[in-house]
């Protein structure tokens, strides 16, 4: 059965399904049979996620598959004092704009420049935030909600619809949709994303998928490899000898340990979707995972510690007013032959 819900005011039905949602951290449990996953529910109270960085809709904490798990916090501690991440010991600890989990999408912000001190500027799946003063934009950064918007969840059995409805202040407004998916009796997921412009200016902007890749738990090293559609280039060699970059692949050498640290961003794409092409293996754990968009990356990223390993691919987004975009993402989750 499909159910509407106002998240503001219509979680309590579900607080009595201890299987679906705890009432300290809403969310939902779908399933296809090959796979298994945990969705956390947008929630300004009790949410799992409140920071002002990430989309709200869509947090997986938790996906299975033979075994295996792909995501899961790669944070052992919040603290309100924390910018980004910080290490303590052998604790990763991060801050509000951070903690989150799973292929989670952050967009670039809306109307930001155009505001003054003390203006509004808006963010996709969080809401009209207030711009505090003139320095610059910092993700980072909490930002104080200005209008929150009203968010309705439906959900069957194999997937959980996100629907965002905002009417800022300064003239932008929109109706995003996001939808995970799991495919009938298959090991794959579809992210499905509907952006329609219901303001009176052009929504202009660029979002990526930041793919916080958890597999199992274990720390990328030797028989870890990114893999991509293109001849990787980057602006500079990869530094400390952890990983390597020959043609299409960054293979790891060393195991990630203490604060070490692989990142750089990817050149040599195209200008079409063929190059949103990524796959991730790891030998140790004997599993894979393989994602692919439907429209062609405007920049790519990896990053990756001890406990994340993470490729974010960048898209443009251009909606005009009374017009729509739609775009997808799709992951196919597999184990290696022996």
């Amino acid at each position: 059965m499909m159910h509407r819900m106002n998240l503001r005011t219509a979680l309590l039905p579900f607080l009595c399904l201890p299987l679906l949602v705890s009432a300290a951290e809403p969310d939902m449990r779908i399933g296809n049979g090959p796979l298994q996953a945990k969705i956390y529910l947008p929630d300004s109270k009790n949410g799992f996620y409140k920071g002002t960085r990430f989309d709200w809709s869509g947090v997986i904490y938790s996906l299975t598959y033979k075994g295996h798990d792909y995501y899961g916090p790669w944070f052992q501690e919040r603290r309100a004092d924390v910018r980004d991440f910080v290490y303590e010991g052998n604790k990763v600890v991060t801050g509000p704009a951070s903690s989150i989990t799973g292929p989670v999408e952050e967009y670039a912000p809306l109307g930001y420049e155009e505001a003054a001190a003390g203006g509004v500027f808006v963010k996709l799946g969080i809401g009209a935030l207030r711009k505090p003063d003139t320095t610059a934009y910092d993700h980072y950064k909490g930002y104080a909600f200005v209008e929150e918007g009203k968010w309705t969840v439906t959900h069957g059995p194999t997937w959980v619809k996100f629907q965002h409805d905002l009417t800022a202040p300064n003239g932008l407004g929109y109706v995003y949709t996001k939808t995970v998916r799991l495919v009938e009796g298959q090991p794959k997921m579809v992210l499905e994303h509907t952006l329609r412009n219901t303001g009176k200016v052009a929504i202009r902007t660029s979002g990526y998928n930041h793919n916080f890749l958890t597999l199992d738990g274990k720390s990328a090293g030797p028989g870890y490899s990114i893999t991509t559609a293109f001849d990787i280039k980057t602006p500079t060699p990869l530094e400390g000898g952890l990983a390597t970059i020959t043609g299409k692949q960054v293979s790891y050498q060393k195991q990630l340990q203490g604060e070490d640290r692989v990142m750089t961003p990817f050149q040599g794409f195209g200008a079409t979707a063929a190059d949103y092409d990524f796959r991730i293996e790891s030998k140790e754990t004997g599993a894979g995972i393989h994602f692919t968009g439907d429209r062609p990356l405007s920049r790519a990223m990896m990053w990756s510690i001890r406990t994340v390993v993470s490729v974010e691919p960048f898209i443009d987004i251009n909606v005009e007013p009374g017009k729509e975009m739609t775009w997808n993402y799709n992951y196919e989750f597999y184990t290696l032959k022996k």
